[in-house]
């Protein structure tokens, strides 16, 4: 049995080193917790986007097959030709392609979702029609000392340094001689004397105190291993600290700008789909060509897209915003 007097404190900063990277683990456990919250989260506004995009296909189909009817019977009537129809047939079936494609990708976010629960393929319950009324509550990103204690990943990193720096004290330490105590218990021994030789005694103390003359080489190469690692825990601290920041600003900004970029989208969108009316009561009255309402549609379709797509940037941006906040772990 042996004791070794922790007379350098190698011992105990060795404790306090693991103590403090399993408290660095947890952060990483909290930091993987984020992100999940954050992916299912994202996942799941992408579905509801996508319903609407479905939903905004289908009542374009609807109105391309009433149009694509109304010039089949002007057609019948001499007021259009064959390939005024065959415009509005070919504007229609790229409509319902369209749906298939949304139809799909559906399936994926849902299994996505499915799959980052741990869970079969099964349908996510959800209600499509609050997609667009969703509000954003006003974000309070808080002081700098605020950021640092919430980011899982740069508690992480803070304990890793802390840890670092003990491992170099501890690598220090060891080119000094250590001082253990020994005890041996034998039993039917042949001669009882040698328990207590002095000899035994004396090599034990020399060993331990030129142990580390003798290992001096194998000894340096863990102090300057230790010592580039604490370098490079601090380098990826700082780095750390430094994207955190960034990831901050990039998102509030993308925050307000995607705001503006609904508010102008939305009004956009009013004004073709008062286009689609106009466009349409001209051409009934044979006051405008087929390819303006052709046009008009087409427009007003992918308007309508593009707002659903910029909705879900904006909500995308709350996300990222939670998850650099260090939300999703608490």
């Amino acid at each position: 049995m042996t004791w070794e007097l922790d007379v350098w404190k190698k011992l105990r900063n060795s404790k306090k080193s693991a103590v403090i990277k399993y408290l660095a683990s947890i952060e990483s456990k909290n930091f993987l917790v984020t992100q999940l919250v954050g992916e299912i989260s994202s996942s799941y506004y992408e579905l509801l986007a996508l319903d609407n995009m479905s939903e905004i296909i289908n009542y374009n189909i609807k109105n391309q097959s009433n149009a694509l009817t109304t010039v089949k019977l002007q057609k019948e009537a001499a007021k259009a030709n064959q390939l005024a129809v065959n415009r509005f047939e070919a504007l229609l079936l790229h409509t319902k392609n369209l749906q298939y494609e949304i139809q799909q990708r559906i399936i994926e976010t849902e299994n996505k979702i499915n799959l980052l629960l741990g869970r079969f393929p099964q349908k996510i319950p959800r209600n499509s029609s609050l997609f667009n009324s969703i509000n954003l509550d006003t974000i309070n990103v808080g002081l700098p000392s605020q950021l640092l204690q919430n980011r899982p990943d740069i508690r992480m990193a803070e304990k890793e340094l802390a840890s670092s720096k003990l491992d170099v004290l501890v690598a220090k330490a060891n080119f000094l001689p250590s001082f253990k105590l020994s005890a041996g218990l034998g039993f039917q021994a042949f001669n009882p004397t040698v328990l207590l030789n002095p000899e035994s005694i004396l090599y034990n103390i020399v060993g331990d105190l030129t142990a580390p003359i003798i290992n001096r080489n194998a000894i340096k190469c863990l102090y300057y291993n230790a010592n580039l690692k604490q370098i490079q825990s601090a380098y990826q601290y700082e780095m750390k600290i430094l994207n955190a920041y960034v990831e901050v600003i990039n998102q509030m900004n993308g925050l307000q700008n995607f705001s503006e970029s609904v508010r102008i989208k939305q009004k956009e969108v009013e004004f073709l789909n008062q286009s689609i009316d106009i466009s349409n009561s001209l051409f009934l009255s044979a006051r405008a060509d087929y390819l303006e309402v052709l046009l008009t549609q087409r427009e007003a379709l992918e308007s309508k897209i593009e707002l659903v797509e910029t909705k879900l940037k904006q909500m995308m941006a709350k996300i990222n915003i939670y998850k650099a906040l260090g939300g999703g772990w608490k």
